[in-house]
């Protein structure tokens, strides 16, 4: 654990003063990574809701290939690498199950 006095001495109230949180600093990371200022509340979220290893995998897939829109090729990685694409599955899934069990209710 560190000091605190090591971690004031690391602050600059000027750079730091919004970041507070630790998903804040690796969101404030992606967007300088990937070089794309306007967006850096989406990659804040992205930081705080999906997991570290999914967005250190398609970091580094975009870091490797040579584009000019690094933000549009990370958004496409992290969509091929199912980031968000179980929780629509599951909710089709649920609403198919449920729309099956209105047509069998009808009582007569």
């Amino acid at each position: 654990m560190k000091k605190i006095g090591d971690i004031l001495v690391k602050f600059n109230p000027l750079e730091d003063k919004y970041i507070s949180r630790e998903f804040q600093a690796y969101g404030v990371y992606l967007t300088e990574k990937l070089n794309d200022l306007k967006h850096k509340p989406l990659y804040m979220r992205l930081a705080k809701t999906l997991p570290r290893a999914i967005l250190e995998k398609a970091l580094s897939y975009v870091m490797d290939a040579n584009v000019d829109r690094k933000g549009a090729l990370f958004m496409w990685k992290l969509k091929e690498l199912g980031a968000w694409g179980n929780k629509l599955k599951i909710k089709n899934e649920k609403l198919k199950i449920e729309r099956k069990k209105k047509v069998g209710d009808i009582p007569f």
